[in-house]
């Protein structure tokens, strides 16, 4: 669902129209918060007084700022800015035109839909306007909404339908006599954009209804056409390989699909509809929103079955809660959910503003996306030498972290989204992903910006840098790298592979600098006098180091492997090795055959283990850590 989007009549429609036609709500992403009038069921009456000029002047600002974000967002598909940044604006000025009705104008972004239709379609009038839908930022938000209603219609009993809002691009369906005639966008929420050869070239969009609905003379139903993640992902791998530009995120790439001149290029489109709501339908009597998805279902169409419904407000907010959890799982980008009263006839009773419906919110998860500016791009040396781009980013709370840095993982990668200092960026993080660049918002790129240049040196030890042909990284040739190593002793006592507790950021650094450890076989070497030496030991915790550190001598051969940064070598790499070989002295003399005979190991990792243990420097190494009694069995 787009910006604040919602398929609802405003009241003054309402009356004398079919039993579906009334307000209801798409199941989308950006919502306006609090787009509309000033709602006569959150606020009381309130007395205009004089606004000052700076009021008078943010007020115009906001109101540039927000409709240039909408143009690109609604006709242009580019935004420049994240859905909570929008929101922000938004709930911004409607707080100024709350406290300040007298600069409440009818053109403001508060009092109409955003967006429009572009010159390329033929413009649709929707005879149900698709408005807005209010925003809760959170459950205490939703409660109020919740309670809003129950105070609007207090002999009542009020049950709600929930359901993730799909986030994609907003279509309204139009059938006659069960047969499909038309298909437009949302547009502005009453004119739209005549899409019909486009949408029916779509699977999920029945060309022939079945069921009550298939003897509806004249039926709209609203909806939402998205592209699945999955889907996505394999496009864009196809858009890069012939050179094409790629979409930045799923919800854009549906708009794009959907808004072709050709309707061949939208059928070759991964793309899907799922429908929510019946708005047009005379001579339809069904009572509840529930009913009303069951009939659409019957009909052929693919409805949302996530949709859930809530005898409660504590229901609603365990169900909404239970969403949010589970997102990630979702094959569709879902950024909140919608909340609807059930019942139509109350639905009814309760109206519109001449923005959004007074019985539908629209709950937001958390942000996955924001946009914040690059400051600099340093390069960070790895265990085995590579080079990683790092932007260093001004910090912006993304997901419930606060974003400082982020990595830019390669060249190829910065000259791919032509990623440079002092550019604004759209930054992702979903789960336990690592966040990441989605794009350059190139109209706020500054003057002068430089194409970043990687460099020839290594930035830890002035070594010189190579790219090996056929790979994507820069590596460091600098065999006494301390940047190196001290990833290197990171790695091998970490949690994963040695264990080793105690030994932590700070100490590897004291280590290195101080020259006590010169490889990871120098660990088994320290003493807790020689620990003491360095800043925060006493002897209890030089001794408690000390011990941890012997205590991983019997970790085992998968963990040993695992923590000697062979590249290609991962936990479960590591396993089948210590299955196979058993002993440390048996793997490093088997050749690259031996080791590629081993199930589930391939050649190039074959080749990358047969060469660690031929380097005369990881011998010498393997050789003291047997000494040290930490010679690996399985």
């Amino acid at each position: 669902m787009e910006r604040g989007q919602a398929d609802a009549a405003p009241a003054d429609e309402g009356a004398g129209r079919a039993p579906l036609d009334h307000a209801s709500s798409d199941a989308r992403g950006r919502f306006t918060p609090g787009r509309g009038e000033v709602n006569p069921l959150r606020h009381g009456s309130r007395g205009a007084r004089p606004a000052p000029s700076s009021a008078r002047r943010r007020i115009g600002r906001l109101r540039k700022e927000i409709r240039r974000h909408d143009r690109l967002y609604y006709l242009a598909a580019r935004p420049e800015i994240s859905d909570a940044e929008y929101d922000a604006l938004v709930r911004e000025l409607r707080a100024l035109e709350a406290r300040h009705p007298a600069l409440v104008t009818p053109d403001s972004p508060t009092q109409r839909v955003a967006g429009g239709a572009a010159r390329a379609f033929a413009p649709v009038a929707h005879r149900v306007a698709m408005l807005s839908l209010d925003n809760a930022m959170g459950v205490g938000e939703l409660r109020e909404f919740a309670a809003r209603v129950r105070r609007a219609v207090p002999a009542s009993r009020v049950a709600w339908v929930c359901e993730p809002k799909v986030d994609g691009l907003g279509v309204a369906l139009v059938y006659r006599r069960g047969r499909f005639v038309r298909g437009a966008t949302r547009g502005d929420g009453r004119t739209g954009e005549d899409v019909t050869a486009n949408l029916a070239t779509i699977e999920t969009v029945p060309k022939a209804l079945r069921g009550r609905l298939a003897g509806v003379d004249d039926l709209e139903v609203r909806g939402e056409a998205f592209m699945p993640r999955r889907a996505f992902a394999r496009l864009n791998r196809a858009l890069e390989a012939r050179g094409e530009a790629t979409f930045a995120n799923p919800r854009n790439a549906a708009a794009g699909s959907v808004r072709q001149k050709d309707p061949a290029v939208t059928a070759r489109r991964p793309l899907d509809v799922v429908i929510y709501e019946v708005t047009w339908a005379p001579g339809l009597d069904v009572p509840t929103h529930r009913a009303a998805l069951a009939a659409l279902r019957a009909a052929g169409f693919k409805t949302n079955p996530l949709n859930r419904r809530c005898g409660d407000a504590d229901a609603v907010v365990r169900y909404c809660e239970s969403l949010e959890r589970g997102r990630d799982a979702l094959d569709y980008d879902a950024d909140g959910a919608v909340v609807k009263v059930d019942s139509l006839a109350l639905q009814r009773r309760l109206g519109s503003t001449s923005h959004h419906p007074r019985w539908a919110v629209a709950l937001k998860f958390q942000a996955r996306q924001a946009t914040t500016r690059i400051r600099a791009i340093t390069v960070q040396v790895g265990k085995t030498g590579t080079l990683t781009p790092v932007a260093k980013l001004d910090p912006v709370p993304l997901a419930g972290v606060t974003i400082s840095s982020v990595t830019l993982h390669n060249e190829d990668e910065i000259r791919r989204k032509d990623i440079r200092v002092g550019d604004t960026v759209l930054l992702e993080r979903a789960g336990d992903v690592i966040p990441h660049v989605v794009q350059v918002i190139e109209a706020r790129r500054p003057r002068g910006a430089r194409v970043f240049r990687f460099p020839r040196r290594c930035p830890a030890c002035g070594s010189p840098a190579r790219r090996p042909p056929g790979e994507a990284y820069w590596r460091c040739e600098g065999s006494a790298c301390p940047a190196q190593l001290k990833e290197r002793l990171r790695h091998f006592g970490s949690r994963r592979a040695m264990d080793i507790e105690h030994l932590g950021d700070a100490v590897v650094e004291q280590l290195v600098d101080r020259g006590l450890v010169r490889d990871v076989a120098d660990l088994y070497r320290l003493t807790a006098p020689r620990v003491m030496t360095l800043e925060g030991f006493a002897e209890r915790s030089a001794k408690n180091l000390v011990e941890a550190i012997a205590a991983s001598r019997g970790r085992g051969l998968a963990r040993l492997l695992g923590g000697l940064g062979i590249p290609g070598v991962g936990e479960h790499v590591a396993r089948l090795l210590a299955e196979r070989f058993g002993r440390l002295d048996r793997l490093a003399q088997a050749s690259a055959g031996e080791i590629g005979r081993v199930g589930g190991i391939g050649p190039v990792i074959a080749g990358s283990v047969a060469r660690f243990f031929a380097d005369t420097r990881n011998r010498r190494v393997i050789e003291r850590l047997a000494a040290a009694g930490v010679w690996g069995r399985g």
